[in-house]
């Protein structure tokens, strides 16, 4: 077993391999960007090192820098951990040429496996089943159109060297094939800096079932059961679980055997998976690709094996054997792990950028595990991956874990950037996903009860966004006070409170572009009678000793967390999220609204212009592409009209808010009889 290990990676990842070295007694070494120099995972490691500026191509993916911070700490292995240079066959031979361990597969497993259309010559060679597909080297445009054809619409898109559903498109018809592969290869080149496609079959309705694989150096090679990945959104995985529910005991072991024949075939070392689409009616399932490396899910496969199966890689990686041969294998109940991101569901899923202004996770719940790189004060930046934590419950059945993952999502307050969270636990708590009726496409087949229209905050949330107001008020004037009084109680602010008589103020808030007025008369009995459009009730409120808010409205009692920050309030209720603003009188005359501009929904970088100024556009054409946190966001034209200015061109980096396309409404046939 190596001494001391260098890390070469970041966020959850990062502190979750320093967390199995510190118990093997190994010391550790992190790297860390500009972006990244007050991160967790750089306090948690024994020493760290900068390697560079905060775009991931000149820090975490420049592997001659790494290589360079395990010289200069004396480590003598790499943990590559997941994405940037855990699948990099020639980052792997880097490090052997320079006498560092590299903790992963060969690099010629990972040649093997790296490139999909390799990958499933081999598969099939070794009686691996596949779909049918076009996994060629010839990549002009025509002939990959007619592969197409050939194939059978619908098809897949996929980038050859990819993964994580970066550069890859679903695609119905031929009158879609171009703009498709454009878009896909341009992604594919920005995440993994090549272009090639393969072309395969698209099945509508199937599972995503994955098999965890590891092999030694000695010839031992056994499987670590299932998981089932199907909810998706995207391509990308959201929620994952062990083993896959209703998976028959015949498939499981034809499965798991196909998945150990497959690792075989490269002669892997180390950990891995390989992915299957299973088709339940049928019975059938098909190779996907191999990961070389460590997935993001693999804590659902800990929990229900109680494998650590970081401390397993690094045992292999020192030319240990196996601890265990097949058989010694056995499930213990059931685990689910949600994906906690810092996206905006009711934007479209767009990533959210920012500071975390409060940050609390239900690490101490029974049968609980959160698995997380950030706290309260990080900065979720447009360089990385907008993950914030994984969630992982575990229980002796399915539905236990359920239902403890549900709670545990309710307990989850992240304010700053928007998450996802809300979303997460209407998928664990939906009565279909209990049911085990799962498959690729459930989000979209669930969206109204996932995504239920925007509405405005009732009264509950209203009620809790006021109380929280008037507690961090009175809270302030207590400390300026110098006043050893209860400083939540409405007695020490002196707000609208008369000495005869009952006062009154008016609070406002923002909910989008919905300004709520709120009147609060003060009542003699302690409580404050709030009115809003129309709505009458009794608020009072008090915070417990554990942050969170007792609300009494009209007498019902519930306890709500609310985070304030500046302007921002945050209402955390029940595992609902409502993020309001405070109105500022002065600040708001001056307001300067977006209105019909065409903006960008976050920093990125231009890569596609597909007008010209003075172009006519129907609603819903594709004008711009931008691309930020390694995915594409196309801004399509909200109306007929015709565009009026480009202010940037392909390349250009892009801020928040920035006026992408000049663009004016109305129809080109009126405009031409005018």
């Amino acid at each position: 077993m190596v001494s001391s290990l260098l890390i070469a990676n970041r966020g959850e990842i990062a502190c979750r391999i320093i967390r199995t070295a510190r118990s093997l007694g190994i010391r550790t070494v992190a790297v860390f960007s500009d972006a990244d120099a007050d991160a967790p995972h750089v306090h948690q490691a024994d020493q760290a090192v900068w390697i560079g500026p905060s775009p991931a191509r000149e820090s975490y993916l420049d592997g001659n820098r790494v290589i360079e911070a395990a010289r200069r700490t004396g480590a003598e292995a790499i943990h590559p951990g997941y994405g940037f240079l855990s699948e990099n066959a020639d980052f792997a031979d880097a490090c052997a040429a320079a006498g560092i361990t590299f903790v992963g597969p060969p690099a010629s497993a990972m040649r093997a496996m790296g490139g999909k259309s390799t990958a499933k010559a081999i598969m099939a060679d070794a009686g691996v089943p596949i779909l049918p597909g076009y996994h060629g080297d010839g990549q002009d445009d025509a002939l990959l159109s007619a592969e197409a054809d050939r194939v059978g619409y619908p098809i897949m898109l996929k980038a050859s060297a990819g993964g994580g559903g970066k550069g890859m498109r679903v695609v119905r018809d031929a009158e879609a094939f171009p703009a498709a592969l454009g878009g896909a290869r341009r992604e594919a080149v920005a995440a993994f800096g090549d272009d090639r496609m393969l072309i395969e079959r698209y099945l509508d309705h199937p599972r995503h079932v994955e098999v965890q694989v590891f092999a030694d150096s000695h010839g031992g090679c056994i499987h670590l059961f299932e998981r089932d990945c199907s909810i998706q959104r995207r391509h990308q995985k959201v929620a994952e679980e062990a083993p896959a529910p209703d998976l028959p005991p015949a498939v499981r072991e034809a499965m798991g055997a196909a998945a150990v024949a497959a690792a075989k075939a490269i002669g892997y070392v180390g950990a891995g998976t390989v992915e299957f689409l299973y088709a339940p009616d049928s019975g059938e399932f098909f190779f996907m690709e191999m990961n070389t490396r460590l997935q993001v899910e693999h804590p659902v496969t800990e929990a229900v094996t109680g494998v650590d199966l970081v401390a397993w890689q690094l045992r292999i990686a020192a030319g240990e054997a196996l601890p265990c041969v097949q058989d010694d294998i056995r499930l213990d109940g059931h685990a689910v792990e949600v994906r906690l991101y810092a996206e905006d569901p009711d934007a479209g899923f767009l990533p959210s950028t920012g500071r975390l202004t409060h940050f609390s996770m239900p690490e101490r719940e029974v049968g609980i595990r959160v698995d997380s790189g950030v706290d309260a004060g990080s900065v979720i930046s447009v360089h990385y991956d907008p993950m914030i934590a994984k969630i992982i419950a575990h229980g002796p059945d399915r539905a236990t874990a359920l239902r403890r993952l549900g709670r545990a999502l309710e307990k989850t307050e992240v304010a700053g950037p928007a998450t996802n969270a809300a979303f997460l636990r209407r998928i664990v708590t939906h009565p279909a996903f209990a049911a085990g009726a799962i498959e690729t496409g459930f989000i979209e087949k669930h969206t109204a009860d996932l995504l239920p229209e925007r509405r405005l905050p009732g009264l509950p949330t209203l009620g809790a966004a006021v109380a929280g107001v008037l507690a961090d008020r009175a809270a302030k004037a207590a400390r300026q006070a110098g006043s050893s009084a209860d400083p939540w109680s409405p007695w020490g602010d002196a707000g609208g409170w008369r000495l005869n008589g009952e006062g009154e103020e008016r609070i406002a808030f923002r909910s989008g572009e919905v300004l709520l007025a709120v009147t609060l008369r003060y009542l003699r009995d302690g409580c404050i009678l709030l009115t809003s459009d129309g709505i009458e009730a009794r608020l009072a409120y008090r915070v417990d000793d554990d942050g969170m808010l007792s609300l009494g409205i009209d007498g019902v009692w519930r306890r709500v967390r609310v985070a304030l920050d500046g302007l921002a309030v945050t209402v955390f209720d029940s595992g609902e999220i409502q993020r309001l603003s405070l109105v500022d009188p002065i600040a708001d005359a001056d307001r300067d609204a977006v209105g019909g501009k065409l903006v960008a929904p976050m920093p990125g970088r231009v890569v596609a212009l597909h007008v010209a100024v003075g172009d006519s556009v129907k609603k819903g054409v594709a004008l711009i592409v931008i691309e930020a946190m390694k995915m594409e966001h196309t801004i399509l034209a909200p109306a007929d009209g015709a565009v009026t200015g480009l202010p940037f061109g392909v390349g250009d980096q892009v801020e928040e808010g920035a006026e992408l396309v000049g663009f004016e409404s109305g129809s080109p046939e009126e405009d031409a009889s005018a």
